[in-house]
């Protein structure tokens, strides 16, 4: 329990921060999962879906969700996956 206002305002700030994350790191896992599912089955969208994929990486490491070099991490994978399975 927090002994203070500023203390207790800062544990709701934490808990909105949490759920928010929680959620932009749920649908990026979402969008990762069908990405790599469609490059491995070489889907002909499969391009599009890992651009899009990238581009939310890039959100929700901007908006700090994830770190930036996670991020880049697994751009980079994705688009090796990618070129490799062209």
């Amino acid at each position: 329990m927090a002994n203070t206002k500023q203390a207790a305002k800062r544990h709701g700030q934490s808990l909105i921060r949490r759920d928010r994350n929680r959620y932009q790191i749920s649908t990026l896992r979402g969008l990762l999962k069908r990405a790599r599912a469609a490059v491995d089955a070489q889907d002909a969208n499969a391009s599009e879906l890992v651009l899009k994929t990238t581009s939310a990486l890039d959100k929700v490491a901007s908006k700090g969700a994830i770190p930036a070099k996670r991020a880049a991490r697994l751009k980079s994978r994705l688009m090796q996956r990618l070129n490799k399975s062209a």
